[in-house]
C-alpha cells in the first residue's frame, strides 16, 4: 500500500514543530483524507478516523479553550490516546499546556502553520491524492503538447524518442522519457510523472543519453502532466485498415480509465512531431466542441440530400 513519510508532508507544507522532542522518521500516512477533530472535542468518539491526520483550526480552538479545566484533563486524554499521525494547528494557533503535555506523553506529534484552515487542508489533500494514487509504470514519452499531455508508446527502437526531441526543439515540454509512472488521481484523470532516476533525460541510439533541461532550459521541462492522448507508434501495414475520417473515438485504458488512443502507422518520410502536434490541437479542438470529421460528413450528408432532391425535381 502506497504510503507518504511525515517528514515529506512537513517539508511540502512548510509546519513548524510545536514539540520537537518526538522522533517522527518512521511516521507513515496511508490515506488522502483528514480529520477535523469537532465531534471528538465534544465528547463523541464512535467512528473516529485516529489514523488520518488531524487538523484543527479556529472553531475547534475557540471551543477547547473554553472548557473547564476538569474536561480537558478528560477530553485531552482520550483523545491524545489514539494512534493519531500528528495534529496541525492552523492559523499559527499555540495549544495549551495541559495538551501539549498530554500530546508528549503519548508521542503524538505536534505542529503549526500559518494557513487558514481551508486553504491548508484543500493543498494538503491535493496533494496527498498525487502521492497516494494508484501507480503503473508504462514504457513511452510523455509529452506536454499546447497543453494537452500525449503519450507517446509503441516499440521500442520505433522513433518515440527521436518524436518527443523534435517536439521539445519546437517549443513543447517533456515530462519523462522511456518510463512514464501514471497516476490514478481521480475517475476521470490521469498523472504521468518522471521517475526520479531518468527524470529530464532522454536516450537517442547512436548518441546515448541527453540531459533536456541542460541543452534546451528548463522552459523545456515539465514534473507532472495530465495524460489526455495516447499516440501509439507501429510499423506500416499495407495489408491493416487504418481510420481516415475519425468518426469515431478509439480508447486505451489505464488503471480502469479511458484515454483517447490514436494508431499512428509509421513509414519513411512522415513527420512524426507534426502529427502529434496535429492529433493534440485536434483533440482540443474536439474537447471545445468542434470536430472536423462530424462537419465534413454532414457537409457530404448534405450535398448528397440535395443531390436527390435535384434528380427528383428533374424526373418529375
Amino acid at each position: 500500500m502506497a504510503s507518504v513519510s511525515l517528514t515529506k508532508i512537513i517539508e511540502k507544507m512548510k509546519l513548524e514543530p510545536l514539540t520537537p522532542e518526538i522522533d517522527v522518521t518512521g511516521i507513515k500516512i496511508k490515506q488522502p483524507d483528514i480529520n477535523r477533530p469537532a465531534l471528538q472535542l465534544a465528547g463523541f468518539f464512535d467512528h473516529y478516523e485516529a489514523t488520518r491526520l488531524q487538523v484543527i483550526g479556529f472553531v475547534e480552538y475557540k471551543y477547547m479553550m473554553e472548557l473547564s479545566d476538569e474536561r480537558k484533563e478528560e477530553i485531552y486524554s482520550k483523545l491524545l490516546s489514539f494512534p493519531i499521525p500528528c495534529i496541525v494547528f492552523c492559523r499559527e494557533l499555540v495549544p495549551d499546556e495541559l495538551f501539549m503535555k498530554k500530546a508528549l506523553e503519548n508521542g503524538v506529534p505536534l505542529y503549526m502553520t500559518k494557513k487558514t484552515t481551508s486553504v491548508f487542508m484543500a493543498e494538503l489533500i491535493r496533494w496527498l491524492n498525487v502521492k497516494l494514487a494508484p501507480c503503473i509504470s508504462v514504457h513511452g514519452v510523455l509529452v506536454d503538447v499546447y497543453g494537452e499531455g500525449v503519450l507517446i508508446v509503441g516499440e521500442s527502437g520505433i522513433g518515440k524518442s527521436e518524436a518527443a526531441l523534435e517536439l521539445i526543439k519546437r517549443g513543447h515540454r517533456l515530462v519523462t522519457d522511456d518510463v512514464v509512472e501514471i497516476r490514478k488521481v481521480s475517475e476521470d484523470t490521469l498523472i504521468g510523472t518522471a521517475p526520479e532516476t531518468t527524470k529530464h533525460f532522454i536516450e537517442l541510439r547512436g548518441i546515448g543519453i541527453v540531459d533536456v533541461k541542460t541543452l534546451f532550459g528548463v522552459s523545456s521541462v515539465k514534473e507532472t502532466q495530465t495524460i489526455d492522448l495516447v499516440i501509439k507508434l507501429a510499423e506500416w501495414n499495407k495489408d491493416t485498415e487504418y481510420d481516415r475520417l475519425g468518426l469515431e473515438e478509439e480508447y486505451t485504458e489505464y488503471l480502469g480509465n479511458k484515454v483517447v488512443c490514436h494508431n499512428i502507422p509509421i513509414r519513411p518520410g512522415r513527420n512524426l512531431a507534426i502529427i502529434c502536434e496535429t492529433a493534440a490541437v485536434n483533440h482540443r479542438q474536439k474537447k471545445m466542441g468542434y470536430n472536423a470529421a462530424v462537419v465534413l460528413y454532414n457537409r457530404v450528408q448534405s450535398n448528397l440530400a440535395k443531390k436527390r432532391e435535384e434528380d427528383e425535381e428533374e424526373n418529375f
